[in-house]
């Protein structure tokens, strides 16, 4: 769990500065998807999905 956390901190870091860059290149989009499937198997996932779930919620209900 201790490596998953790290490697987890790691790709977060990595994906922020590859998005400030501006260029995402394919190593950077790979990143990004080891981020994601890293991400999934933490204790945060089921916090990440409700949060999408209620913000998916809320603009959906917006009216123009």
């Amino acid at each position: 769990m201790a490596i998953s956390i790290s490697l987890v901190l790691l790709l977060v870091v990595l994906a922020v500065i590859f998005v400030r860059t501006g260029g995402l290149k394919m190593s950077h989009a790979v990143t990004c998807v080891l981020l994601g499937f890293f991400l999934a198997g933490t204790s945060m996932a089921p916090s990440i999905a409700e949060g999408i779930s209620a913000t998916a919620n809320v603009v959906g209900e917006l009216r123009p």
